[in-house]
């Protein structure tokens, strides 16, 4: 029996990234229900952010914070601006490594496991940074870890916020269907605090008490804490990595204890 069999399981990633995690549940014979809690826009101010690009070569190290933070700088990057090739790039986790990749950038420092900001900044190369300009690429409101972090070591660092993360026009109907068939056996795949709360605040009065009942799969003890915070009952599962690959075996885990 496939270690997913008979589970079906609330896959909250955006749509354009949601679909090798469910390819993988399906292969491990459960069943996906799509329920996006993340819609990635373009920023509020363009201009803004190519007049941060048109900069590139005034900064020490580039750091990507995830892969929609690769598509959204690249696509804003006018033709005639070509990346410098003296400007290295970090990155957070293996996704993001390889959207740098694709685009054709130097190849990216990237943290190790667990593929998170605390990971990056134990690598040996960001840990004396005296005077170094360092931007970061990232959506709205992300953590402050980093710039905090790297700040104290020496470095200026500036922020460019070249995506924005909104609330989806999203059905629940679905999922609430599926809860009266599931009785709080139905995990719900989370991969942000943002997603987390974006899920709470989506989901209607009446059915908050069968959200707040259901069993989570994060990828950090900090999503974790907060759902704790929240008044989610089950401590979630978290997962080893921030990837898909380590996001099935926590499912599988949860499935058998």
């Amino acid at each position: 029996m496939s270690g997913l069999s008979g589970v079906t399981v609330v896959v909250t990633r955006p749509v354009h990234q949601a679909e090798k995690l469910c390819r993988l549940i399906e292969a491990a014979g459960g069943k996906v229900l799509r329920l996006p809690v993340i819609d990635i826009r373009p920023p509020e101010d363009v201009q803004q952010c190519q007049a941060q690009l048109a900069r590139l070569a005034d900064y020490d190290l580039a750091i990507f914070v995830s892969s929609n933070a690769v598509s959204a700088a690249m696509a804003m990057l006018k033709t005639s601006q070509v990346w410098p090739t003296n400007l290295p790039v970090a990155v957070v986790g293996k996704a993001t490594a390889q959207a740098v990749i694709k685009e054709g950038l130097p190849t990216p420092l990237v943290a190790p496991e667990p593929f998170n900001s605390e990971a990056l900044l134990n690598l040996p190369e960001l840990q004396k940074l005296d005077e170094k300009r360092i931007l970061i690429f990232r959506g709205n409101r992300g953590r402050e870890l980093l710039r905090n972090s790297l700040c104290k070591r020496g470095a200026y660092v500036d922020y460019i916020e070249c995506y924005q993360r909104a609330i989806p026009e999203t059905d629940t109907g679905p999922l609430y269907a599926a809860w009266e068939q599931a009785h709080n056996r139905m995990p719900i795949v989370v991969t942000s605090n943002q997603g987390l709360q974006n899920l709470v605040s989506m989901i209607d009065k009446e059915h908050q008490s069968t959200l707040l009942a259901s069993p989570l799969t994060v990828i950090s003890e900090r999503t974790a804490s907060l759902a704790s915070k929240l008044g989610f009952s089950q401590t979630p599962v978290v997962a080893t990595a921030a990837n898909d690959d380590a996001v099935l075996v926590a499912l599988e885990t949860w499935v058998k204890p």
